[in-house]
């Protein structure tokens, strides 16, 4: 039997359908071949704005928009270096700019990056990958962004010696595996000689754009997350060395603290953070409480207190030389101590107040 749909849903159906998708999306449209570049003045890695006036002396201006945090964008880093470094002699000038609003990256999104989307994280990104190309931040107001029409982290746009648009979507196919069509080196070798390009636009991949409205998004999760329940075990000795071989395929993060340690308390929001991450990765965070097993109505409400929804213990002993020997012979005592174990416990990163060492 053929079921027919309802003629009001057919007609609001057919006025979707009907509109642009960037009005369906809520995303702005994507600059068209040969329209001109938007103007913008924004700040940038170095501690100064820039504005494209700026760059009018070349004669292929690349607009890049990436970030620090998404995975696609730092697997083209080595790429963008390479391809600012082989053409910056040849006319070619390359703009990296960062279109998302920092708070509106969930934290989940984090989980291939150990910076941020902000200003500051970039600035310790550039330096760190020793960018020699400008790297501006837009997250303030997004409006060069949406004046390009951003879709998604990497995407870039490239423009004749006159500012129009010849250019516009991914890198090259590559993406992680090896490169078969190098879209964007192709359009600027054509333009170099007067040619035109021979593929004007492609489909973009990689991390959607950050807009601010997603910050909604972002805060909603937070909340989520703080309302996850939060649970307290007791362990003994067997079972803590059972934990340090870690049979498992995951990192494992193990920090010992108590809750009349400052330092302890003060960082388990960090930890909190750090697990919320990269949970979705092979990773996995354990807690174990060094109170006195009295104390354990004390632990469990300073870890609910602090949102301390991962796998945590309270040591069942007394004796805490007992409990060293379980854990790491070379732990000298003190917390907070966090131990990082790799899978099937192959090799361990014992960290205890300035000490950080390799076993």
């Amino acid at each position: 039997m053929h079921r027919f749909i309802r003629p009001p849903l057919l007609a609001l159906l057919s006025l979707t359908l009907s509109l642009p998708l960037f009005a369906a999306s809520g995303m702005p449209p994507t600059l068209e071949i040969g329209a001109p570049a938007p103007d913008f003045t924004l700040p940038g890695v170095d501690g100064k704005d820039h504005s494209l006036k700026e760059f009018a002396g070349a004669k292929i201006l690349v607009i890049l928009f990436t970030c620090n945090h998404c995975p696609t964008a730092q697997a083209y880093e080595d790429r963008i270096i390479k391809m600012n470094a082989d053409y910056k002699d040849k006319g070619v000038t390359l703009v990296a700019i960062n279109p998302n609003d920092a708070s509106a990256v969930r934290l989940d999104e984090l989980g291939y990056t150990d910076l941020g989307d902000t200003l500051a994280d970039m600035k310790i990104r550039a330096k760190d990958r020793s960018f020699q190309f400008p790297y501006l931040y837009d997250g303030t107001t997004q409006a060069t962004s949406h004046a390009y029409g951003v879709i998604a982290t990497p995407h870039v746009f490239i423009f004749d010696q006159d500012r129009k648009l010849r250019y516009n979507g991914r890198i090259d196919d590559g993406e992680v595996k090896p490169v078969t069509s190098p879209d964007a080196i192709n359009a600027i070798d054509a333009l170099l000689v007067g040619k035109p390009v021979p593929v004007e636009k492609t489909r973009v991949f990689g991390c959607s754009t950050k807009w601010a409205d997603k910050t909604d998004s972002a805060k909603k999760w937070i909340e989520k997350a703080d309302a996850e329940p939060v649970d307290l075990k007791e362990i003994d000795e067997a079972a803590i060395r059972a934990l340090v071989k870690n049979d498992t395929q995951k990192l494992r993060l193990v920090n010992v603290w108590a809750t009349w340690c400052g330092p302890c308390v003060a960082e388990l929001p960090e930890l909190v953070t750090m697990n919320r991450m990269y949970r979705k990765r092979p990773f996995e965070m354990i807690t174990i409480s060094l109170d006195q097993p009295e104390k354990k109505a004390r632990a469990l409400e300073q870890l609910t207190n602090l949102h301390v929804s991962s796998t945590n213990y309270i040591f069942a002993g007394t004796d805490k030389d007992k409990f060293g020997d379980a854990l790491d012979k070379e732990w000298p005592g003190p917390v907070p101590y966090t131990l990082l174990i790799a899978p099937a416990g192959r090799s361990s990163i014992g960290i205890s107040a300035r000490l950080t060492r390799w076993k």
